[in-house]
């Protein structure tokens, strides 16, 4: 799967394309956008440009099912196509945007082509049939159950079972404001609950997984040793949690209104040909965690299931924008540290005859690190509100307050491969 798309030596005739920290020619998301006038079509990240799809197939640039299906304003046909159909069509994006080729001369010299990603309206990149929100995040889990239970964070099941809850499709978009929900709440102090806005507004960095590939129908399942088939990319993804909402309502059946008022992705799917060169193995498990039942362990799977990426949390706070002072960094924290590969995930998930679809997304779940170097929640960060943190102006935080803006960014790196990034998931709250 690693072919000549991967080339450190490859060069675009892109300006700034070649330095660029997320979108060097090596990397080719795909998403949907609008250009400043113009409808949603499909397009691919190159440097600070766009290259637009649609008007690359009308100029007959590209051809084929794949381009055709890449360049429509939702791209579930394109995910649904096999992973040899999508790497073919990203061969010719790489040989259009590459200087030394006959391809690449010919684009170069249509201008129109490009788009400023300044310019231009990014769009969910498809339509999102399902979404289920998993807990693969072991250092989160630990850490919340400790508020909880600090004798036995752990529930019984955990290393057991890939734990997750179906989400609300409706409400995931990207980048844009997040009003902070109303909900019934029950603090400690008081005997009955009341109504009103949320006050424990909190982040949960995650990525997501989008899915595509044929699926299985409803009554059929995934093998381990095919889940990849189905996993055609990765964003970032901000699951934003009414922290005071959910301790109220969550019992018994789980996460409801504090969790399906938004959801915050990176619009640019970062395809799994793109992502092939850097792959990592999934960390072992702890002696004396159980082994995985045998329809969710592939050896495969664990020598190579995993991605090395890591990902970046910043807060930027009203103050901070207006005396133009940098973002806090709240933390850094990796892939690596997913109790779960995306390969179980998806087999877990279909492993009862649930039917998956190209364009459902699944999300990993708050991915914290073992220490506090990147807790990937507030909640997790400020012990359940108990500890102020302070950030780099001087300004405070147990929570999310309004005008406070929440920006993940992610990155992949491997020895003698070129940088590529994940783009921006950035979310701000209204009151």
């Amino acid at each position: 799967m690693i072919d000549e798309t991967h080339s450190p030596a490859k060069k675009s005739w892109v300006s700034g394309a070649d330095a660029h920290p997320d979108f060097p020619i090596q990397n080719l998301p795909i998403g949907v956008f609008s250009p400043p006038a113009g409808a949603p079509r499909g397009g691919v990240a190159i440097g600070d440009h766009i290259l637009d799809l649609a008007k690359a197939l009308a100029a007959g640039l590209i051809s084929g099912k794949a381009a055709e299906a890449a360049a429509k304003a939702e791209l579930n046909d394109y995910l649904a196509l096999d992973g040899n159909e999508r790497a073919a069509l990203r061969k010719h994006v790489s040989d259009l945007l590459d200087g030394s080729t006959d391809a690449g001369k010919d684009a170069s010299s249509q201008p129109s082509l490009l788009h400023a990603a300044n310019k231009c309206t990014m769009h969910v990149p498809a339509r999102i049939g399902d979404y289920t929100d998993f807990y693969t995040g072991i250092h989160h889990a630990t850490n919340v159950g400790k508020l909880f239970r600090p004798d036995n964070p752990l529930l019984p099941n955990y290393k057991y079972v890939p734990i997750g809850y179906h989400g609300r499709s409706s409400s995931i978009d990207v980048a844009g404001p997040v009003k902070r929900p109303t909900g019934q709440r029950k603090p400690a102090t008081q005997d009955a609950p009341d109504v009103g806005p949320c006050r424990s507004l909190d982040f949960e960095l995650e990525l997501g997984i989008w899915l595509g590939g044929k699926g299985n129908s409803r009554g059929e399942t995934i093998p381990i040793a095919r889940a990849r088939e189905n996993i055609a990319g990765l964003c970032l993804l901000n699951d934003w949690s009414a922290r005071d909402l959910q301790a109220w309502e969550y019992v018994p059946l789980g996460p409801f209104l504090a969790k399906n008022f938004a959801t915050t992705i990176s619009p640019w799917i970062i395809t799994a040909e793109a992502l092939e060169p850097y792959r990592i193995s999934q960390p072992a498990r702890p002696e004396g965690d159980p082994k995985p039942f045998d329809y969710l362990w592939n050896e495969e799977d664990q020598k190579s299931g995993s991605f090395n990426v890591e990902v970046y949390m910043y807060l930027t706070t009203e103050k901070m924008r207006a005396a133009g002072a940098a973002p806090h960094r709240l933390g850094r924290s990796a892939m690596k540290h997913m109790y779960w590969t995306c390969a179980q995930l998806v087999t877990h998930h279909a492993s009862g005859g649930c039917n998956l679809s190209a364009g459902d997304l699944l999300g990993t779940g708050t991915i914290s690190t073992p220490d506090d170097s990147g807790l990937g929640s507030l909640l997790e960060a400020s012990r359940g509100g108990a500890v102020a943190i302070e950030l780099s102006n001087g300004e405070t935080r147990k929570f999310l307050e309004d005008g406070d803006e929440i920006v993940f960014r992610a990155y992949c790196t491997a020895p003698g491969r070129p940088t590529i990034g994940f783009g921006e998931c950035r979310g701000q709250i209204t009151g």
